[in-house]
């Protein structure tokens, strides 16, 4: 077996930035205590950010990105994974601090990896990836509610930049969990694709524009923000008594301008995703739910498989809000 392989590798050397595919060798591989052959990663906004200038992400070059792989296992010097185990790998800032899953191998800590349930295969994995991860977590936040707030039922959750791959992951999930989902787009052209995905209500973002009363009525049960940003303003001003907003993204800005009332007046929850660095055992419970709340067969119809020169191709128009779906990453194609 050869020790050279394919990579995406980016460099920034005398303030020039590049992005190119190479061949690199096994011993380059410096992290970790698992060696994996990647079957597939995913294609993220983070991702696009790194490969389009280091996204003030990534520090070291050259580097490899990829925020999230799934494969199988070469090598480990840990008992918990034996050689051709199936893994998935999301966060821990791989991809960011260690080299990541634009390659045919990777190499990274046994502690961030989990094994790949036995109801999905490592393609599957990857047509989730660290959106729908994100999205699974965001929903479970919703149904806390329910949970540890006894006897506060959710009816109407929210979804904004529901057309992302957060966004139409969680309409899927959370309309499983049987809520009333209203998810928020500027594109119209998506209804029926929102529809079909299981959202009651479409509503236009124009709707989150301009000012907000300290207060509204309250409409929403929960709230998956996948967007950040003004419009969270409104959407805080809206939400019912003990209501949870779950916020997961910062497209729409980092800054929101909003003031106690909502959180003092009414016990509204801000649940902040951090799903890089969720637990082990968040982890497992999170993908062992997969089997029950995702209908893969909608999630392929939006999914487009890329080769690493597509991806270099296609990164652009995630940035400019122009790539519509999933995109899986496949180093072999």
């Amino acid at each position: 077996m050869s020790d050279k392989f394919k990579a995406i590798v980016i460099d920034n050397q005398n303030e020039k930035f590049t992005r190119e595919i190479k061949e690199i060798d096994k011993k380059d591989l410096k992290d970790g205590n698992v060696l994996i052959k990647v079957d597939y990663s995913s294609l993220n906004y983070k991702d696009a950010l790194i490969l389009n200038n280091g996204g003030k992400i990534v520090r070291k070059f050259p580097f490899v990105p990829g925020i999230d792989f799934s494969g199988k296992v070469v090598e480990s010097e840990d008992s918990k994974f034996k050689k051709d185990d199936n893994i998935i790998l999301t966060g821990f800032r791989v991809g960011e601090a260690y080299f990541g899953g634009f390659a045919q191998y990777a190499k990274v800590d046994s502690n961030f990896l989990i094994k790949t349930p036995n109801e999905i295969d490592n393609k599957k994995a990857m047509m989730l990836g660290t959106a729908g991860f994100t999205a699974l977590q965001c929903a479970f936040a919703i149904k806390a509610r329910e949970e540890l707030l006894l006897g506060e039922k959710v009816k109407d959750v929210l979804v904004t930049g529901s057309t992302g791959g957060v966004g139409s992951i969680a309409i899927m999930v959370l309309s499983k969990m049987g809520y009333d989902v209203h998810a928020v787009t500027g594109k119209k052209d998506k209804n029926n694709y929102l529809k079909d995905l299981g959202a009651k209500n479409i509503i236009d973002r124009k709707e989150f524009e301009g000012e907000s009363k300290l207060l509204e009525k309250g409409i929403w049960d929960g709230v998956v923000d996948t967007v950040g940003g003004s419009a969270l303003t409104k959407i805080f001003a809206q939400v019912k008594p003990n209501g949870i907003v779950a916020a997961c993204g910062n497209a729409g800005g980092i800054k929101i301008n909003t003031s106690v009332m909502p959180f003092i007046i009414r016990g509204v929850k801000l649940w902040g995703i951090d799903s890089s660095g969720a637990s082990i055992k968040r982890r497992e419970f999170l993908w062992n739910e997969v089997g029950k709340l995702i209908d893969f067969n909608k999630i392929q119809s939006f999914t487009k498989e890329l080769s690493f020169n597509d991806l270099i191709n296609t990164y652009p128009k995630l940035l400019k809000g122009e790539y519509f779906g999933r995109a899986i990453v496949n180093p072999n194609k």
